[in-house]
């Protein structure tokens, strides 16, 4: 798979901090699941992240609403 194509396939997450400190991490894919990158966010501050051949999951740690292609929730409430 390209990088391109990657890109166009990737599925994607907004978080937004609902205070300050919210953390995202970055899971690896692969035998061994790893955290290979976090943000730290402050109330108000938004990211939006992609699932890739190396992202397989994101932990999102404090509140914040993060919304997918499948829905909304609302985490550290």
């Amino acid at each position: 798979m390209d990088v391109d194509e990657a890109v166009r396939e990737g599925r994607y997450i907004v978080v937004k901090a609902l205070e300050d400190g919210v953390t995202i991490m970055g899971l690896t894919r692969g035998r061994d699941t790893r955290s290979h990158h976090s943000e730290k966010l402050d109330r108000g501050e938004v990211m939006v992240a992609q699932f890739t051949d190396l992202t397989a999951a994101m932990k999102v740690r404090g509140r914040a609403e993060v919304l997918t292609d499948v829905g909304r929730v609302e985490s550290g409430t």
